[in-house]
């Protein structure tokens, strides 16, 4: 299906990007969210009812061409919106070959400053993209026409500021398509989890996707309490050397009567949302 003319403003004063599009009636009006299994890393795709592809993280490496493939029309070489939550192996190594390949009219990050060699091949490739840069921090908001993301974290600009492990400084999104809710949280531990509750915000959603592949330093009880989800996905690698997800981890999530959803074991877990349910496919 072809994409529909988008027409984007940049309102700056609002710090946030709005966009407005022109689209079929007939449409049904369907949110797909798609989280890759693409072994142990995160990636998650986005097409809203208007036809806007958003990407969250591309994983540790090219398989997240594949990925796209799958989901994407042959002819179809372009996504509206690259998000990088952090710049580590398991989430940039991918978006570094999605860039390469895919015209991006625009990518959001933290702007921190790595010293590895993967961070140095982001920072080539991103310098030679002709997407328009954008720097992340709560409060922005990304609205595609009835599809909204909130950034909850992080708290403050992190542009230039160097950092030996960025996990903590991982963009947190918030994706609310009518009454349905979607939480995208990074690699945050649990200490980043409680700021957040802190903030006093609306965290509650139908789906959480589990910080850091299930680690034990994440999902604190306080967490969810507030987030309340019906399901947990987990993005984690089969048979991974970490131990991921931990088993605290699991017992927790059980504990809240939340369902577990996981790529080691199912694969691409791909949602429907309309705007009232969510629907596993």
């Amino acid at each position: 299906m072809a994409r529909k003319k988008l027409f984007l403003w940049i309102l700056v004063w609002a710090n946030f990007l709005a966009w407005s599009i022109v689209f079929e009636a007939s449409k049904p009006p369907l949110l797909k969210i798609v989280f890759f299994d693409v072994g142990q890393g995160d990636a998650i795709f986005v097409e809203t009812p208007q036809s806007h592809q958003i990407l969250i993280d591309g994983g540790p490496d090219s398989k997240i061409l594949e990925k796209l493939d799958q989901q994407m029309p042959f002819y179809d070489r372009s996504l509206d919106l690259v998000i990088l939550t952090h710049p580590e192996l398991d989430h940039m190594g991918g978006l570094i070959e999605v860039l390469k390949k895919y015209k991006v009219d625009y990518v959001l990050w933290t702007g921190i400053l790595r010293n590895t060699r993967e961070y140095q091949e982001w920072q080539r490739v991103l310098k030679k993209t002709k997407a328009k840069i954008k720097i992340a921090r709560a409060g922005q908001r990304i609205i595609a026409s009835n599809t909204i993301f909130e950034i909850l974290h992080p708290f403050e600009n992190l542009a230039g500021k160097e950092c030996k492990n960025s996990n903590n400084t991982s963009i947190v999104t918030k994706l609310s398509f009518g009454n349905n809710a979607f939480l995208f949280t990074g690699d945050i531990s649990r200490s980043e989890e409680k700021k957040l509750v802190e903030q006093k915000g609306n965290l509650d959603a139908d789906v959480l996707k589990v910080a850091h592949h299930g680690s034990k330093t994440s999902t604190c009880e306080e967490f969810l309490e507030n987030v309340l989800p019906e399901i947990a996905v987990i993005q984690v690698g089969k048979d991974n050397h970490y131990g991921h997800p931990h088993q605290e981890v699991l017992e927790r999530l059980k504990k809240y009567k939340i369902e577990i959803l996981r790529t080691d074991e199912s694969g691409d877990i791909e949602m429907i949302s309309d705007r009232l349910h969510v629907k596993l496919f």
